[in-house]
């Protein structure tokens, strides 16, 4: 048998993205990364669009500047989808309500769950918290009353409420129909397997 040798890929490598995002991140202006790393603004700009390949020793100095692991500029981007049929259901306490986890067990920075609830359905007499930082609710279709220390707030189709989640809260479906709702918890209450 005859050895193969590796031959180089017909298609660029595209880091440009990768690092425009990151200098973007931290606030940086092409002109702030040209001033430390000894480049050019207009070479910056034509390595972020991948309009040229630096050498190694310049990305080693771009990714120096920039606070970013050499590596991970070569590494997939990561993602997962999460098909609704496929969703795991999970019980976060609600009576009438059928609700779905939208974002992968293991996620922990973010947590989407679908929600839909029966006329009638509620969050329960008692106010609750979740320990996450901040929930995000939205009305995809129906309305909810959001019931709060300091009161209650009516929800109607394609309103979206954000608070503390640790702030003490229900939620009741007084209308005569269905309610869809998709719930955003950041950082996610719980992650793992189970």
């Amino acid at each position: 048998m005859r050895a193969v040798h590796p031959a180089p890929s017909g298609s660029p490598l595209a880091i440009g993205a990768k690092l425009r995002a990151t200098r973007l991140a931290q606030s940086l202006t092409m002109a702030d990364v040209a001033t430390a790393s000894g480049l050019s603004t207009g070479f910056i700009s034509r390595v972020e669009r991948d309009e040229t390949s630096p050498s190694v020793s310049t990305l080693v100095t771009l990714c120096q500047v920039l606070s970013l692991k050499l590596g991970s500029l070569f590494e997939p981007p990561e993602h997962e989808v999460v098909a609704l049929a496929d969703a795991p259901r999970i019980n976060m306490g609600g009576i009438g309500a059928v609700e779905k986890l939208l974002t992968p067990r293991s996620e922990a920075r973010v947590q989407l769950l679908r929600s839909v609830l029966a006329p009638g359905a509620s969050g329960g007499e008692e106010l609750y918290t979740i320990n996450c930082d901040v929930e995000v609710l939205h009305v995809v279709r129906g309305s909810l009353r959001v019931r709060l220390v300091s009161g209650r707030v009516d929800l109607a189709e394609g309103d979206t409420m954000t608070f503390a989640g640790r702030e003490p809260h229900s939620w009741d479906n007084e209308s005569d129909g269905e309610t869809e709702l998709i719930w955003t918890i950041v950082p996610a209450a719980w992650s793992g397997s189970s």
